[in-house]
């Protein structure tokens, strides 16, 4: 596998670390040979580093799969989820969940990214449904320029929405980016 085939999503590995490409970039200067950039996140650790590659330069393909798993509750060790074909329950360790523990509802579908066997990561769904817990009540008047007001969900999450969603309303987050899709 070569530099240029790190695209975003992909996984590959360095000094035996499994890396999940968050951004990538190819620079071409007028001089010289392309240069790669990737922002990557250690999913043994959940550490983000930047990395620079020349264009040639290989890197080694990491020995990963991902399969469905269903996302039970969260206890003191970590989250718990449960194969849907086996019903053999497993755990991920708080701190590589860092950024999907807001985004994570008892009951919900998701896949798994496994390394050499052991789960290590949860791609979520790119659009959830959340409900309102708690959010200031919207004031007439406030339609003519683009307000928004933040809303917590009952899940801990904050999104800002618009002045018309009240509590107990069901939303749609997408979570790439924690913006207000649309109401649910």
């Amino acid at each position: 596998m070569i530099a240029t085939d790190l695209k975003t999503g992909a996984v590959y590995k360095e000094n035996a670390r499994p890396l999940l490409v968050l951004k990538y970039s190819h620079i071409k200067t007028s001089r010289g040979s392309a240069n790669v950039r990737v922002r990557v996140r250690d999913l043994i650790d959940g550490h983000v580093l930047e990395k620079s590659y020349i264009s040639g330069d290989k890197v080694e393909a990491a020995d990963v799969y991902r399969k469905n798993a269903q996302y039970l509750y969260h206890d003191a060790s970590g989250y718990v989820f449960m194969d849907p074909e086996t019903y053999v329950q497993f755990q991920i360790p708080e701190d590589l969940l860092e950024e999907q523990q807001s985004y994570l509802l008892e009951g919900e579908e998701v896949s798994v990214l496994y390394f050499e066997g052991n789960p290590v990561s949860v791609d979520l769904p790119n659009n959830m449904v959340f409900e309102v817990e708690y959010t200031e009540p919207g004031f007439r008047g406030n339609t003519v320029t683009n307000v928004l007001k933040d809303a917590t969900m009952t899940t801990g999450l904050v999104v800002k929405v618009p002045p018309f969603i009240k509590i107990g309303d069901t939303i749609r987050v997408d979570t790439r980016t924690g913006e207000y899709v649309s109401k649910a």
